[in-house]
């Protein structure tokens, strides 16, 4: 793989706190894309928002400025880490769909690939810029866009499974997955507009844990032990 768009969940990035940032998740997820970037691999990033806000949090705001928040809640995820990246010896950059004054740069595929070509990691944040679409949908998009080989979901939940494992202690996890049975058994490993947008595009996906060991790397080197879902 050259190219490879990694979507971070808030909630898993918020580690065992469930909401703002655990500092400690953060440096490791920043140790293991080092490794990937040093062996010559483009790291584009999109993180959740869940963390901070989910988009019907509350039924007392309407749903475009819910979702206005959520968008804003992954632009202040992404500067974070990617602060954190720069850290751990790394160049970034934070892309968004809309204007941020000084705070970011507007998303193209042409600065993508600028980017790229000089080493840094390039966060997507702000989703779609439009209300209606998750991250998910983002991703995908955003992956489809700048060409990526894979989409390396890193979630809170270690894989794919066929009902959720928090409320089903019997519930089987998948090692593959068709996109085609994921939308048809409505398995949630991304939304429908997702799934759809992945099936269309032919974006295959590979689903981890973010807090196992390494998880990040060993996927990338094929030591992989979530969900590979297929196209």
């Amino acid at each position: 793989m050259k190219r490879i768009l990694l979507k971070l969940s808030g909630e898993a990035l918020a580690g065992p706190k469930k909401t703002g940032f655990d500092e400690a998740t953060v440096m490791e997820v920043a140790r293991q894309v080092k490794v990937l970037v040093d062996e010559g691999i483009q790291v584009g990033i999109v993180i959740g928002g869940g963390n901070f806000w989910r988009g019907r949090t509350s039924e007392n705001i309407d749903r475009t400025k819910a979702d206005q928040i959520g968008m804003l809640a992954t632009v202040m995820n992404c500067i974070y880490v990617s602060e954190i990246f720069r850290t751990a010896g790394m160049r970034t950059s934070v892309l968004t769909p809309f204007e941020c004054g000084s705070f970011t740069k507007l998303f193209s595929k042409d600065r993508v690939n600028k980017y790229f070509d000089r080493g840094m990691v390039v966060f997507m944040a702000g989703g779609t810029g439009h209300p209606y679409f998750s991250t998910d949908t983002a991703t995908v998009l955003r992956a489809v866009e700048i060409e990526a080989d894979m989409i390396f979901l890193a979630k809170a939940v270690d894989g794919v499974y066929d009902s959720d494992p928090k409320s089903n202690p019997d519930a089987k996890k998948y090692d593959e997955v068709s996109i085609q049975e994921v939308i048809d058994k409505k398995l949630a490993v991304v939304d429908m507009t997702a799934s759809i947008l992945c099936m269309e595009n032919k974006m295959p996906m590979l689903v981890f844990g973010l807090n196992e060991k390494d998880s990040i790397v060993n996927t990338a080197h094929g030591k992989f032990t979530g969900t590979k879902v297929l196209v």
